[in-house]
């Protein structure tokens, strides 16, 4: 996918990490994303003057529902462990 091929840019993630957390929740929700970023940036790990920014394009015909998937994160569901103390036991006995 190119970012000229009816792409629209959604989000600008500063540096790698958060570029993939951010891609993986649009996927999960189903949304393609391409990430666009420097390769300088990638392999001295540069977070600085734009070189570890990372560009997150989605189909301009979901660009839309990406934005708000970004803008509204999901909460918790009941069971949910992740963000509290408790920690689930090992399903090993």
């Amino acid at each position: 996918m190119e970012p000229s091929a009816g792409l629209v840019c959604v989000y600008v993630a500063q540096g790698q990490m958060q570029a993939h957390v951010f891609k993986a929740r649009l996927e999960s929700a189903g949304v393609p994303v391409l990430l666009r970023y420097e390769s300088l940036g990638l392999v001295y790990g540069f977070t600085l003057d734009g070189l570890g920014e990372v560009g997150l394009y989605v189909p301009a015909a979901l660009a839309d529902e990406a934005r708000y998937l970004l803008e509204h994160p999901e909460p918790l569901a009941e069971g949910d462990w992740a963000g509290t103390s408790k920690i689930p036991e090992s399903p090993a006995g």
